[in-house]
């Protein structure tokens, strides 16, 4: 069983992490409260998600070139900058243009921020990333946690949202501090000579060719095991500097994993955006109620992610997602058949719980196949995020308008089914030749 070793570095990326997710599990809660500020319909409110998504394509964009020219870790940091400048203006800025523009701002660099956490991640911790990548999404659902409840104090108190704008500012800059104070460093050894004292052994799912450097992180225990030869070792590094990408093709399986991504990208964002509607308007709880009610989703995902870190390290992680879409199912239909305020957030607790290995398992699969590609591969998996937060949520919209939030939400099953049949043919391509 692959041991992960956290070290300062590893507990600061996390971190990182968690302050994108106190803006992106905080946003969902603010969008039917900016509805009905802004007077607009929910396929217009909808608009920000596309906001969301142009910017996690402008920041799939950015991220390979800033990580060669200046490194992964200080991509971060100018990542998390760029954030904390878009939820200023976002608190600042009334009209909807300018909130969409100041999502879409704080959405470029939070993309940043997530393709530099998971390729550091990955880098550092080999075949112990994929438990890695859940802790580290673990921490973002229990940031996300603080979020909905403070948004629910806040507009409770007749403060509205945007006090928490000014909070996550706050956030950024307390962990900035604690890295300086702390004197947290990223490793600037190059891959290979990190790499040259030893052979490193690792699971394999699948033969994989030595000189694609694809590290097979996302076997299972009782997968085989083989060498990797010195030239494919960059990936398990840790190292700063992005590693040279190949010019080859990415393999299929990858592709899988990130139609994957954008199908389970889609039930997330839905459920961070048009929750709130549904408890409203199904379930009877009051606006301040609801948005803090919100946070039932992300306490379930930081409780699965963090059994799911160690879960990770035992099993294989495409059962363990066929797994997490069955209890995903099952939350869903108690928080959508359930008036009751009390049930459908218990509904929302065990659908948090399936939820939460989505994601990570999914890029721990695509980045480990995509070896010392792996920046090129996490750039695009932000377009893979694009397509779910840009499309989704603005059709739910579209549909909730004519039917009702409550009746639109009956997309999300069709989009669990349909993540199923993909993570089935994941595992077909996993397979050993």
């Amino acid at each position: 069983m692959p041991r992960l070793t956290r070290d300062r570095t590893t507990w600061l990326t996390y971190a990182q992490l968690g302050l994108w997710g106190f803006f992106l599990y905080g946003f969902g809660p603010v969008v039917p409260l900016l509805r009905d500020e802004q007077g607009t319909s929910a396929a217009v409110a909808g608009l920000h998600s596309t906001g969301i998504a142009v910017g996690a394509l402008a920041g799939g964009a950015l991220f390979a070139p800033v990580a060669r020219r200046f490194g992964r870790g200080a991509a971060v940091w100018l990542g998390l900058a760029g954030v904390a400048a878009g939820v200023t203006a976002l608190g600042l800025l009334r009209p909807l243009p300018a909130t969409i523009a100041a999502v879409a701002v704080v959405a470029t660099f939070g993309m940043m921020v997530i393709s530099g956490v998971n390729v550091l991640l990955t880098a550092r911790h080999g075949p112990a990333a994929p438990a890695a990548l859940t802790e580290a999404n673990a921490v973002c659902a229990g940031m996300g946690i603080l979020a909905p409840l403070t948004i629910g104090v806040t507009v409770g108190a007749g403060l509205g949202w945007r006090p928490v704008m000014a909070v996550e500012v706050g956030l950024i800059t307390l962990v900035a501090l604690a890295a300086l104070t702390f004197r947290v460093r990223r490793p600037k050894r190059a891959p290979a000579a990190a790499a040259a004292a030893r052979p490193v052994v690792v699971p394999a799912l699948r033969p994989v060719p030595a000189a694609a450097g694809v590290v097979a992180a996302t076997a299972g225990p009782d997968a085989g095991q083989r060498e990797i030869p010195d030239g494919a070792r960059g990936t398990h590094t840790g190292d700063d500097r992005g590693v040279r990408a190949g010019s080859g093709r990415l393999p299929r399986a990858y592709w899988i994993a990130w139609v994957l991504m954008a199908v389970t990208g889609s039930i997330e964002v839905c459920l961070s955006l048009w929750t709130a509607d549904v408890l409203r308007t199904h379930a009877g709880l009051s606006a301040g109620g609801a948005s803090a009610a919100v946070a039932a989703i992300v306490c379930g995902m930081f409780a699965g992610r963090l059994a799911g870190g160690r879960a990770a390290l035992r099993w294989p992680p495409v059962p363990l997602l066929l797994g997490a879409f069955t209890v995903s199912l099952a939350g869903f239909s108690l928080f959508w058949a359930s008036p009751v305020g009390w049930l459908a957030v218990t509904g929302l607790v065990v659908l948090g719980l399936g939820n939460a290995l989505h994601y990570p398992l999914a890029i721990a699969i695509a980045l480990a196949v995509a070896g010392g590609a792996a920046d090129r591969a996490a750039g695009w998996s932000s377009y893979s995020m694009a397509v779910g937060f840009g499309i989704a949520p603005v059709a739910l919209g579209r549909v909730a308008d004519g039917v009702g939030p409550h009746a639109a939400f009956l997309l999300l099953p069709a989009f669990i089914v349909v993540a199923v049949l993909l993570t089935v043919r994941l595992g077909r391509a996993l397979r050993p030749a």
